[in-house]
């Protein structure tokens, strides 16, 4: 996304990122308030909701035990240096329970399908299994506009 896009209304920009993009990176931090960020491969339900498998042991998984609150980005890093713009989210993660486990699972696979990379088996992504679904409800939201500035969305 370059500056131009920025005229775009806000949310389209936000959609165009998530988009466009594979990877987020997300900010954690553990009980003892050390900060942690990861890249992680996404899926996404509009602009509420991010979910992405992860190791339970993984640092990032560990910190999300501890402390839900998580903030992301959605970014090109292909883009030039002031060329581009991102999609900045505070958010609340869980590890994905069994209540909502299917519609995460169904968000997931409906980008790993659309991306060629096929369907997770359910089975791969629940205990003894080396990964499990995780999932960031989205609190505030914002995105760059072309005077670097914040725009909260809606």
């Amino acid at each position: 996304m370059t500056p131009d896009d920025a005229a775009l209304d806000p949310s389209t920009l936000a959609l165009a990122l998530v988009t466009e993009n594979s990877f987020l990176t997300l900010a954690t931090a553990g009980s003892d308030g050390a900060p942690w960020a990861s890249p992680v491969w996404f899926a996404a339900r509009g602009l509420d909701e991010f979910v992405w498998a992860s190791k339970p042991g993984a640092r990032h998984s560990r910190n999300i035990a501890e402390n839900p609150r998580v903030s992301l980005v959605v970014f090109d890093s292909s883009a030039a240096p002031g060329a581009g713009s991102a999609l900045y989210v505070t958010a609340h993660a869980a590890l994905v329970d069994e209540a909502v486990f299917a519609d995460a699972l169904a968000v997931y696979n409906a980008r790993s399908v659309e991306r060629g990379l096929g369907e997770w088996d359910a089975e791969k992504l629940r205990a003894p299994a080396r990964h499990r679904l995780y999932r960031a409800v989205v609190r505030e939201a914002f995105v760059l506009d072309d005077h670097d500035e914040r725009i909260p969305l809606p």
